[in-house]
């Protein structure tokens, strides 16, 4: 019997994008028989106004209309959304000016999230942290699935990519992802590693833990790892027509900053086809 995600919780703003990203949650949430939550979640127009400049009645006003209108411009598409047959959806916001710590709070309670990649060219309607997404991650240790900013995806997890070294956080990606991997027409698993001693059959590793759950994976090994680890990946996943990838985020905090490894940094600055990541 394959695993199913029971709660799925979709990250709302009011950019065109994220349009897509609840077309995406919502045909996870029917595939899986799931439960649905879009949490809008923007940070407020007055956080980073100067004062005492921006301090009148009439400026307050004209902030918070301007905050209304995007709020309303991300229930509209929820609701074309919730309007569809078989949705389970739910509407919920919040107006803190902490929208990834709020945001992450919520995420403790789900078993997939559906975000969004950060829009280097972002418009006004963008009201998001660049560093949203790893920050979610970090602060909640759910995986999520990690929608491009660019392009249509109609269909995900039928080839799937998994990038693999023996690490937590790739361990726990594999795991949150094996209701799409059991679904999957085919597996890659693609690692770079030194080259190791002779398999012991009494040990564990992920070539047997994907069998036990049904999974039969096609491997690419490598002896050594590449200085553009995250540039071959995505190169490796595009050439064999892969539409989801599975990885681990990695990454430490430093002081207030959320400062990404190399490979997690240029997957989420280049990425193409939706990522499932765990931290």
């Amino acid at each position: 019997m394959n695993a199913s995600y029971t709660q799925l919780l979709v990250h709302l703003e009011a950019t065109t994008r994220c349009g897509v990203r609840l077309d995406v949650a919502h045909t996870l949430a029917r595939q899986h028989g799931a439960a649905l939550t879009a949490l809008y979640a923007a940070t407020p127009s007055y956080v980073g106004v100067p004062y005492p400049g921006g301090g009148t009645a009439e400026f307050a006003l004209r902030v918070k209309a301007m905050d209304d209108q995007r709020r309303a411009r991300a229930r509209a598409l929820f609701e074309a959304a919730a309007r569809e047959e078989g949705a389970r959806v739910v509407w919920s916001e919040f107006d803190e000016p902490l929208v990834i710590g709020a945001f992450a709070q919520q995420a403790l309670f789900a078993d997939l999230l559906v975000l969004g990649q950060h829009d280097p060219n972002p418009n006004e309607m963008d009201q998001v942290p660049a560093d949203f997404v790893e920050s979610v991650l970090a602060a909640s240790g759910k995986p999520a699935l990690v929608i491009p900013y660019a392009g249509t995806f109609d269909r995900i997890g039928e080839t799937v990519a998994i990038a693999w070294q023996d690490s937590r956080e790739a361990a726990r990606a594999v795991a949150a992802a094996i209701p799409f991997l059991q679904r999957a027409r085919e597996v890659h698993v693609f690692s770079w590693a030194a080259a190791s001693e002779a398999p012991d059959a009494s040990r564990l590793d992920l070539d047997s833990y994907l069998r036990r759950h049904g999974v039969q994976a096609q491997w690419h090994k490598e002896s050594t790892e590449p200085r553009d680890l995250g540039d071959l990946l995505l190169s490796s996943a595009f050439d064999r027509r892969a539409d989801l990838l599975v990885m681990g985020c990695y990454g430490h905090s430093r002081a207030r900053e959320w400062v990404l490894g190399g490979t997690s940094r240029t997957v989420l600055r280049t990425m193409t086809l939706p990522v499932l990541m765990a931290h």
